[in-house]
């Protein structure tokens, strides 16, 4: 089964290195969005299978997309995992509360990455 993976992340480096990884080691199309806003429209469009989405972006960060996705029929019901450099104990409860399906730590591990997406979405092999 081909899943589709949303990249909502203002970083060109981490579109490469989710894409390559995604699509080499578990075969799933990846679509990416380089600003919140293109990010939400693709979801709505596209209906990806889940989100990755950066917490820090400059215009909207990612509590304020997950907010928005929230709202609205189209995308309230997608996954949203948040990719993040801050990941303290703390702020992972405090992302976890606001409805995430979990958190990734940025940097991650490409070789691990669809690994730990099926993990945190119960997703099988």
């Amino acid at each position: 089964m081909t899943r589709r993976i949303l990249v909502i992340d203002d970083e060109k480096a981490i579109h490469i290195i989710v894409k390559a990884s995604l699509e080499v080691t578990a075969g799933w199309e990846v679509l990416v969005a380089d600003s919140a806003r293109a990010g939400i429209a693709i979801a709505e469009t596209d209906q990806p299978g889940t989100i990755l989405l950066d917490v820090m972006m400059p215009e909207l960060d990612g509590p304020a997309v997950l907010r928005k996705l929230q709202t609205k029929p189209a995308t309230q019901n997608i996954p949203v995992i948040f990719l993040t450099a801050k990941a303290r104990n703390g702020e992972k409860r405090l992302f976890e509360s606001m409805g995430v399906a979990g958190v990734i730590t940025k940097p991650f591990e490409p070789d691990q990455l669809a690994n730990q997406i099926k993990t945190l979405l119960h997703w099988p092999d």
